[in-house]
């Protein structure tokens, strides 16, 4: 949908689901009349959308309605004395809109789902579009984080939100659902590991993946735990040209709504066909060989009845070079949606079946100065690791041998049927039913680098004496290419490094059903209340089976495998360290069957005890059943005489090890908000909540340090919205007590991980700003600002130095890999009456640290992108976009199987780290 240039009138951005596009809201002082006395209207006949502005201002109140509905509609004149809603309904006979909130605070209007509207026609001279000029900043009506039935505007939250609209996602899809999380402040994204599978932390909230931030679609979690492990939440929802906006929360009330998420929450809002019915063909391409194409078809077939289809294509070399195919599949859905007025009822199938890479961290070098460098013969900006040498390897197992693919990538096949209720009872009350049940079999198979590259004499001094002695008779050792058993020479990128790298599978069958059910209702006790009474049931049964393998590489784009061979005098080969590159099969086995039963209670009271004044209250109880079974694991030697690689393959021993676990936590929120004056808002909030332990930690039954883990957060905001520019600052605290945290570290040695857990207190304080700034000509200028302090409180941790036993205390380090500031800044001209856009912006992230001892530094980067969009009309659109236009070598995080406690790695060295991607162009033509 076509977002409406600006006019410097006050505008909004309405839910799809409510008013189903863009809405316009005029504001007015509030009247000092009651609503019986008649007031004065003239009005003359003319464009709807300028009538129901004028209308605003001379009633003197806020109305809201959907500006693409009405613009270019004739209105009849409306003149003389006579009530507000009188003169309201007057003008919009034969209009196709509706009230649906008329008091003295706020009017609202839709579409009329009773009716087709028909457009009154025009003379010649008005039918010609007249240019209208960009919209200002959206202020939202809020759906996500609150149950209240009545309408909410973003000045009236108690809580931190962020609206992204269809703009910014379709620019966004083509790289990640979490790079959608880079538009809203306070949130921290690694999206360096392409579509899927990345990492998302908000506030400094010290917790990888999606284990305390929820994605919903349409109010119902994606995923019940999004901390499932290996199981990230992005894996398995891609967005599409059916999502219309999405909306994004920090702390507040999300931990009295959602489960597992603390931090907050992105809700995708789904298109609906019966308001607002369209079509759309939409094709992306790159300069990296990118293909993509989007469709959407959304009709109504009745006033009351509207049908969605809608899905994506897309097949993408990669990001990064791997030699292969990295992206392909797609997403089909279809929804049906049934809204009467009085009963809403929607279901909606969607079907993902898709392979993404996972990129993982490249070799780089460390100079003495601090910054980074590349290695010769390896890009870091293009290149990664895998490559046609270690696509389709073969593991020798226990149970035989075990093909890995790493074309598959992560292969998620999902299949999610969602059912969405609500019914009216009486005015402003209702019951509601929402049930999602999914389906989920995901593979993921990648290649993650451990240790850090050495030389190759370093590696051979590290095995010679162990080699030469496990083959009696031998004399020297020599490095070959494991494929064709030709001289490794220093490798083709002549730098003469090598390193280790695990080939990991992991095999993750899911299946899914979440059922929540609300009551809201108004009532009136020492002011205005809105009750919401509910509760949610979730059940998730997943399987874990892991299989790894350790492999010796070379140093370069799309790496090859090596093999280490001792020989006798004549330089026959008697035996080898590795075999066809592998220098440990086996080195990681677990399998596991888990359940996990959910129960949620929850309360909230939206209460607006004076004119300006309203409080939040809420509150979660919730309990957790973990249920199931793992492996028993002993070692094998699968006997090959000519190898060490398979002396000691980690395997079933064919018991099985019982997991039982109960938790239980009780979340509270309370917010405060004061509305200053007109589209001006101050709040507070205070929030307590327990994070329960996800199901996936039990994968291995022997971990006894996971527990409930209490949460504080604080926050304080003040929210302006003003004719030409609107800000919102945030202030906020968050305090974790009693964290657990492991350091999984691999041991190069021994070719196998070694862990040991710390258990801790983390604080973070800082402030989120968000501004915008549209005068009436072509220029504005959008800002997103996070200033942290993220620190460790009362972490300590032992490590042996020499033999000996040595403690470090990390209390008052900067929490890994997130920064202290992150900032956003994005000017943009809109030229010729909207026809075309130019936008340019800056990013700029501060230092962070890979590791709990800040040892390791990660410095500051900026990133510079850009966008072009010509939009000649509203039917037809082409926009560029242009990322990393400098290609600046950012580092998001380190390499964590490196040990995250404590690095070692010291100047002048060599280290693994994922940095951003290289500059890559987007083209995106939009067909409506």
């Amino acid at each position: 949908m076509m977002a409406r240039p600006w006019s410097g009138r006050p505008a909004l951005m309405i839910p799809a689901a409510f008013l189903g596009g863009s809405a316009a809201v005029v504001a007015a002082p509030q009247p000092a009349v009651a609503e019986e006395a008649d007031v004065r209207f003239d009005i003359p006949a003319g464009d709807l959308a300028a009538a129901l502005e004028a209308y605003g201002r001379q009633a003197g109140r806020q109305i809201l309605f959907p500006y693409d509905a009405a613009a270019g509609r004739q209105s009849t004149r409306v003149h003389g004395a006579m009530l507000r809603r009188l003169a309201l309904e007057r003008l919009l006979r034969g209009s196709g809109l509706e009230i649906v909130r008329f008091d003295a605070r706020l009017i609202t209007l839709r579409r009329s789902p009773a009716k087709s509207a028909r457009r009154r026609p025009a003379r010649r001279e008005q039918q010609l579009p007249a240019p209208l000029p960009p919209a200002p900043p959206p202020q939202d009506i809020i759906v996500t984080g609150r149950l209240g039935p009545a309408l909410l505007t973003g000045t009236e939250a108690s809580y931190a939100v962020s609206e992204i609209g269809q703009t910014a996602l379709i620019g966004r899809a083509a790289l990640s659902t979490a790079d959608v999380f880079k538009e809203v402040p306070g949130f921290w994204v690694e999206a360096t590991g392409g579509e899927a599978s990345n990492n998302v932390r908000v506030r400094g909230i010290p917790t990888d993946g999606y284990s305390s931030v929820a994605l919903l679609e349409d109010g119902l979690p994606v995923q019940y735990d999004g901390g499932l492990a290996y199981l990230n939440t992005d894996q398995s929802y891609r967005v599409d040209a059916s999502v219309m906006r999405a909306e994004a929360i920090r702390g507040g009330p999300s931990a009295v709504f959602l489960a597992n998420a603390p931090g907050g929450g992105l809700n995708f809002i789904t298109r609906d066909p019966v308001a607002d019915p369209g079509h759309e063909l939409r094709v992306t391409a790159s300069d990296r060989g990118l293909l993509r194409v989007d469709g959407l078809l959304a009709q109504s077939l009745n006033p009351d009845l509207g049908v969605l289809l809608a899905g994506f294509w897309r097949r993408d070399p990669g990001l990064r070079d791997p030699g292969f195919t990295a992206d392909e599949g797609g997403q089909f859905r279809a929804r049906a949606v049934y809204d009467d007025g009085g009963t809403r009822l929607s279901l909606d199938l969607r079907h993902l079946d898709d392979s993404v890479i996972l990129y993982l961290p490249v070799p780089l070098a460390l100079r003495a100065d601090g910054s980074i460098a590349a290695i010769p013969g390896f890009d870091p900006l293009y290149d990664t690791l895998a490559g046609p040498d270690t696509r389709e390897l073969v593991l020798q197992t226990a149970r035989g041998p075990y093909a890995v693919d790493l074309s598959e990538g992560t292969h998620s096949r999902v299949t999610s049927l969602t059912f969405l209720g609500r019914h009216k009872l009486g005015e402003d009350a209702a019951v509601e039913l929402q049930a999602r049940w999914h389906k989920d079999h995901t593979l993921r198979n990648a290649l993650f680098p451990v240790g850090s590259p050495m030389t190759a004499e370093e590696f051979v001094a590290r095995n010679r004496a162990s080699l030469l002695a496990a083959f009696p008779g031998s004399s020297s050792v020599a490095f070959r290419y494991a494929a064709d058993g030709s001289p490794f020479g220093g490798g083709a990128a002549g730098n003469g490094l090598v390193m280790s790298a695990n080939l990991l599978s992991v095999d993750l069958p899911l299946e899914e059903a979440i059922v929540d059910a609300r009551m809201t209702a108004p009532f009136a006790l020492g002011g205005q209340h809105g009750l919401a009474l509910g509760g949610t049931w979730a059940r998730t049964s997943f399987g874990f089976d892991r299989e790894m393998g350790t492999l010796l590489l070379d140093v370069r784009g799309q790496a090859r495998r090596l093999d280490l061979a001792a020989m006798d005098d004549r330089g026959a080969v008697t035996g080898s360290l590795t075999n066809r590159g592998f220098l440990r099969y086996g080195s990681l086995f677990d399998s596991a069957r888990i359940t996990a039963g959910n129960l949620a209670l929850y309360a909230a009271d939206e209460w607006r005890f004076a004119p300006r004044w309203r409080m939040d209250i809420g509150a979660r109880l919730e309990q957790t059943s973990i249920r199931g079974h793992a492996a028993g694991k002993t070692l094998y030697d699968l006997g090959d005489p000519y190898t060490l690689a398979d002396d000691a393959v980690s395997g079933s021993d064919g018991s099985r090890l019982p997991i039982r676990h109960r938790y239980s936590g009780f979340n509270w929120s309370v917010g405060l908000n004061f509305e200053a004056a007109d589209n001006t808002g101050l709040f507070v909030r205070y929030s307590c909540s327990r994070r329960l332990p996800s199901a996936s930690a039990f994968n291995d039954p022997a971990r006894t340090d996971h527990g409930v883990v209490p949460i504080t957060l604080l926050d304080a905001g003040l929210t302006m919205r003003r004719r030409h520019w609107r800000i919102s600052a945030v202030a906020f605290y968050t305090h974790f007590d009693h964290l657990p945290f492991t350091d999984y570290r691999f041991d190069t040695a021994s070719n196998a991980y070694v862990e040991r857990t710390s258990i801790a207190d983390t604080s973070t304080a800082g402030i989120e700003f968000s501004g915008s700034w549209r005068p009436s000509g072509p220029f504005s200028i959008e800002a997103t600002a996070t200033l942290q302090d993220p620190r460790y409180r009362n972490f300590s941790f032992t490590e042996l130095v020499g033999e000996k036993p040595v403690t470090h205390d990390a209390s008052g380090n900067q929490l890994v890999r997130v920064p202290r500031a992150a900032l956003r800044l994005r000017p943009e001209l809109d030229l010729f009456n909207g026809t075309l856009q130019l936008g340019v912006e800056f990013v700029r992230y501060s230092q962070r640290f890979a590791d709990i001892a800040n040892s390791q530094r990660l410095p500051a980067y900026s990133l510079v992108n850009a966008s072009v969009a010509w939009k000649p009309n509203a039917s037809f659109s082409l926009t560029v976009d242009a990322a990393n236009l400098a290609n600046s070598l950012g580092v998001t995080e380190g390499n964590p199987r490196a040990g995250s406690f404590h690095n070692s790695i010291g100047q002048g060295e060599y280290f693994f780290a994922r940095p951003e991607f290289g500059r890559t162009v987007r083209v995106t033509m939009t067909v409506r």
